[in-house]
């Protein structure tokens, strides 16, 4: 059964994130409401008449007033987990830019989200013309700056494509914060919650490869054997042609000898 709805028309920012979260087991949905009213509301006293004046006062506002930051634990589950951003004012990219598009709407702002390959970044569209964000600092990036993100990610080969500065769907910002919980409970080997992420995004994506192949190296974790050779299976009946798929083999056959171990 589908936890969350799949239509984007369905999904909203910050009440799905949060109902998420809670889901999850990794925030009150109470606590993480009253956090999200009080700024909400707050940030209003700065809604200056004129545009650009008023984006400058919620920079200041959240960087300098608020000190929103990058935390130190940055692939923490902690981090990716919006809610704990919103109390705690620390957190990633997307973490940090999602509170500060929401807030920006909140002014009226023309804010979205850019998902670059492994950061995300802010654009707010000022007279016409499209700003970028860094969420992390509050600095304003030029379009070599966001290239060169995109080249630590990617390598030094990697173009800088336009498809890469089109705005978020609120399922995609949703996305990347599971996949972002999901990295961080396996760092912190919390494998059961990382299993749920999983599942989360298997609910909206049912046939992505990748994400089966994750999920049986989580499940694997957890002993969950049949599990794991089921996702290993699916992998290699819909990909026979990959690179990799002789190594899927040979991880689902170390897998039936786990089970034989087991019995």
């Amino acid at each position: 059964m589908q936890r969350f709805p799949s239509d984007d028309k369905a999904l909203s920012l910050p009440e799905t994130a949060f109902e998420m979260c809670q889901y999850l087991g990794f925030s009150d949905l109470k606590q993480v409401q009253w956090a999200w009213y009080e700024l909400s509301g707050a940030v209003l006293s700065h809604y200056l008449f004129d545009e650009e004046q008023r984006f400058a006062a919620l920079l200041k506002w959240f960087y300098q007033d608020l000190r929103f930051c990058e935390k130190a634990e940055y692939f923490s589950r902690d981090a990716a987990d919006f809610g704990r951003c919103l109390q705690s004012r620390q957190g990633n990219s997307t973490t940090l830019a999602t509170a500060l598009m929401l807030l920006g709407r909140e002014l009226d702002l023309k804010t979205a989200l850019i998902l670059l390959p492994g950061t995300t970044v802010m654009s707010c569209q000022l007279a016409g013309e499209l700003h970028y964000i860094d969420p992390l600092t509050g600095n304003r990036l030029n379009r070599k700056q966001l290239h060169a993100l995109v080249r630590g990610e990617l390598g030094n080969w990697a173009t800088m494509k336009d498809s890469y500065l089109k705005p978020a769907s609120v399922k995609q910002v949703l996305t990347r914060l599971l996949h972002e919980l999901k990295a961080g409970c396996i760092v912190e080997h919390r494998f059961e919650s990382a299993l749920e992420c999983c599942n989360l995004l298997l609910d909206w994506y049912p046939d992505d490869l990748n994400l089966h192949r994750e999920r049986a190296f989580i499940a694997q974790q957890l002993g969950a054997i049949q599990v794991a050779t089921a996702d290993l299976q699916y992998f290699i009946d819909n990909n026979p042609h990959d690179p990799i798929v002789e190594l899927v083999k040979m991880q689902l056959q170390e897998l039936g000898e786990e089970t034989q171990v087991f019995h």
